[in-house]
């Protein structure tokens, strides 16, 4: 098997089990997709590398609640700091 079949699986399993969450236990459904369609493999060939793609994992998160995609972003006010 390839990684690619065994996301694919994962994500086919993982999807058909919240599905099934949804309809017996209310938990919140979904819009579309529960996964993002592809993914990105890279090799981590060094401790630099290891430690960025930790920290983008650790941050990846929060910038959520920036991301124009999130519907339920928190809504920042426009200040003018002063300005008239």
């Amino acid at each position: 098997e390839t990684l690619g079949e065994i996301i694919g699986a994962f994500k086919s399993l993982t999807t058909n089990q919240y599905i099934r969450q949804v309809k017996n236990n209310h938990w919140l459904s979904f819009n579309k997709r529960l996964w993002q369609r592809g993914f990105y493999e890279h090799i981590i060939r060094n401790e630099t590398e290891l430690v960025k793609i930790q920290e983008y994992i650790n941050l990846n998160p929060l910038m959520w609640l920036k991301d124009e995609d999130n519907l339920e972003r928190p809504k920042i006010k426009n200040q003018n700091y002063g300005r008239n």
